[in-house]
């Protein structure tokens, strides 16, 4: 896959996508969104990658919206410019595969929705996140923002604008580990092999229900959860992961003796 605003390497189980505008700070022209979707369309289809790690790099995550594209944009490419936006936030958002944000660095306004619609957050000590987009008479994302730290702490954070640094954010649940800068992008990795060892069938069924669960009452979510049980167990690999299971116990034990 080559693109001229993403970086994409495959490995073992996963692929790390890296935002590719280092000298505009990694925001997100017309171009790095086409592309941002195509790769995430592109590895929806691709068997080997059950994982994606996104990030921006070391220093910087994304600066969000590229300043210079909106103000020379025409009145009548809105429409268009704001679809480009919500196509790639759209897929990411109910990806069935999983998705972690590895941030070092700024993740402002556009960089910072992006974060929040990832599975999870692994964040460089050096991390901030910020919402400044009401300076400018604009609005923020507020829904995925909002399902994780709840409405009224989101109004605080687009209303305020005021960054916010790793460790409060990890707090505030928006990041999910903070490791010092050398370490983060490791660790980002290690999780998504884990992840990527998983069954690609329960995985996309558990993020499917992360999402749809807390829209419901207590006894329907709990159906639900009870119905997915019910398809994800009454599946031959099912019966192969418990073999395994109980192979590894016999080993276990005859060691043992």
């Amino acid at each position: 896959m080559n693109y001229e605003t993403l970086l994409i390497e495959k490995k073992k189980g996963y692929a790390v996508i890296r935002l590719n505008r280092p000298h505009e700070m990694n925001a997100f022209s017309m171009q790095m969104r086409l592309e941002l979707d195509s790769s995430f369309a592109e590895l929806e289809n691709d068997n080997e990658v059950n994982s994606i790690v996104l990030t921006g790099g070391e220093y910087v995550f994304s600066a969000g919206m590229d300043i210079k594209e909106m103000s020379a944009l025409p009145d009548s490419e809105i429409d268009q410019y704001f679809a480009t936006i919500m196509n790639y936030l759209k897929r990411i958002y109910v990806y069935p595969k999983t998705v972690i944000a590895a941030v070092g660095g700024i993740a402002l306004g556009g960089g910072f929705n992006l974060v929040t619609v990832c599975d999870l957050v692994i964040a460089s000590e050096s991390a901030i996140f910020c919402h400044p987009e009401l300076k400018f008479g604009l609005n923020p994302l507020v829904h995925p923002l909002s399902q994780i730290v709840g409405m009224n702490k989101a109004r605080e954070i687009v209303m305020l604008g005021e960054p916010i640094g790793a460790n409060e954010a990890m707090r505030l649940g928006i990041v999910n580990k903070v490791f010092p800068p050398e370490k983060f992008m490791s660790e980002a990795e290690r999780i998504a092999e884990t992840l990527a060892s998983r069954s690609p069938k329960a995985v996309a069924e558990l993020k499917r229900m992360c999402n749809v669960i807390p829209q419901l009452d207590k006894e329907v979510g709990l159906d639900m959860e009870a119905n997915v049980g019910v398809r994800l167990f009454a599946r031959d690999e099912r019966k192969l992961h418990m073999n395994e299971i109980l192979f590894l116990e016999k080993l276990r034990k005859k060691k043992q003796k």
